[in-house]
């Protein structure tokens, strides 16, 4: 895709000509993009010597003109990289054009089973099959092929079965910058009692983030 010919950072030197190639470059990243890597990029273009402090002022920078003019997006900072994003309370609108857009890529059973490995990770499929009280063998497959969940590991426990977590993709699909983010108890008490927050998904995460601790395998 061709872009207009514009001045380069470097033959500028100004603020404006940073903050105006980093916001390109957040909206253009399919990914979260490390702000080390932005400068990079940057750097590449222009020749200047731009590193990721100075990409990391012209995000704040940005975000201070996007509040000012009252626009719904920010430039945040999730799954370890910047991405345009809209502000949270847009989230009705944008959550209803997504799930026409993309209703059913996650069925009830995979969304339960990737909750209960958000939870409880580093998490066996035998604790997850505890949890869920049904195999979840095709549900864990799934989640892997999405990139959804990972391996992360093996557990000491007896047979040493393989320990599944998350992975930073779930975290920019949830709008998440780490775990700590999830929901705790009390939250999602609060969710719950929030009628504009949809019961079924409100209940799901009730159920995960609430349930007795499982056993461990063997």
């Amino acid at each position: 895709m061709e872009t207009a010919p514009s001045e380069s950072v470097a033959s500028r030197g100004s603020t404006p000509a940073l903050e105006r190639a980093v916001e390109a470059l957040a909206f253009a990243a399919e990914e979260p993009l490390g702000a080390s890597e932005a400068a990079r990029i940057i750097a590449e273009v222009t020749g200047a010597h731009v590193d990721a402090a100075d990409v990391d002022a012209a995000v704040e920078s940005l975000n201070e003109v996007y509040a000012t003019s009252g626009r719904a997006f920010r430039i945040q900072r999730w799954g370890g990289g910047l991405r345009m994003a809209t502000e949270p309370e847009m989230a009705p609108f944008v959550r209803t054009l997504l799930a026409r857009e993309e209703g059913g890529k996650l069925s009830r059973a995979l969304v339960e089973t990737l909750a209960v490995v958000a939870y409880r990770q580093p998490v066996t499929k035998p604790e997850v099959d505890f949890v869920r009280g049904v195999n979840t063998d095709y549900a864990l497959r799934a989640l892997l092929e999405k990139d959804l969940v990972s391996v992360v590991g093996r557990a000491e426990s007896v047979g040493r079965p393989l320990l599944y977590g998350t992975t930073e993709r779930f975290l920019d699909l949830f709008g998440l910058g780490t775990l700590e983010e999830l929901p705790r108890p009390r939250e999602v008490e609060e969710l719950l009692a929030d009628p504009q927050f949809s019961r079924e998904r409100a209940l799901l995460a009730a159920e995960t983030a609430l349930a007795p601790p499982t056993p461990t395998d063997g």
